[in-house]
């Protein structure tokens, strides 16, 4: 974290190189029980967010009826296999991101976007409260054209009623899913091992509720 800048992308070819090993992580999520990694039971379907530090994000969907499991990880950059040290350097682009695998049947894609809105304060660029760097940003990745329709529904709806709040649009970075990098195992579920660890995670107190993402 650096204070008095102004963090910006690199450009691609100015990004560190990485690594083709992936992060190790642990066989079973420390909350859930379940696997961290696919393949996934038949049905289960994955969104990723980021929303800025991981841990108090990761933490907000695990907690929801529905959700298979929960990593996070780095997302939305360039670098493969990035370490930790490496994406908050801002030579990644990269966020810190959640992967989160739930059960359509029990939780729809609506109610995670909800969350998702309603967890942090999506105005603030590159940054989350005093978090700041590209690593912070907000950002909502859909897998799949029925996800795709609630998140671009929900940018149009959620920017009208921040609008109406009198707060700044929405700098929330959304497209389809990129490549997905696991971070390293002691970041997964940080908070459960770690329950009075730090959660940087601040809302506009502006809500999303699920049900006006679907309506027509």
């Amino acid at each position: 974290m650096r204070f008095g800048f102004a963090p910006k992308m690199l450009p691609p070819g100015d990004t560190l190189p990485g690594r083709s090993t992936p992060m190790a992580v642990p066989a079973a999520h420390l909350a859930l029980g379940t696997p961290l990694v696919p393949p996934w039971p038949e049905g289960v379907r994955t969104l990723v967010v980021a929303m800025g530090c991981f841990w108090g994000a990761e933490r907000l969907f695990w907690q929801l009826d529905g959700v298979y499991s929960t990593a996070v990880g780095y997302a939305g950059g360039v670098t493969p296999n990035p370490t930790y040290e490496e994406v908050c350097s801002g030579g990644t682009n990269h966020a810190e991101a959640v992967l989160v695998a739930y059960r359509p049947d029990t939780v729809d894609v609506a109610e995670l976007v909800s969350v998702f809105w309603e967890g942090h304060d999506p105005t603030q660029g590159m940054r989350q409260g005093n978090d700041v760097g590209t690593q912070y940003r907000s950002a909502l990745w859909w897998n799949g054209d029925d996800q795709r329709a609630v998140v671009e529904r929900s940018v149009a709806v959620y920017a009208q009623r921040l609008a109406d709040a009198g707060l700044k649009a929405p700098t929330t970075e959304v497209g389809a899913a990129p490549e997905f990098f696991y971070a390293e195992a002691y970041h997964q579920q940080y908070l459960v091992s770690h329950p009075n660890g730090y959660c940087g995670l601040g809302d506009t107190g502006v809500s999303c509720p699920a049900g006006i993402l679907t309506s027509d």
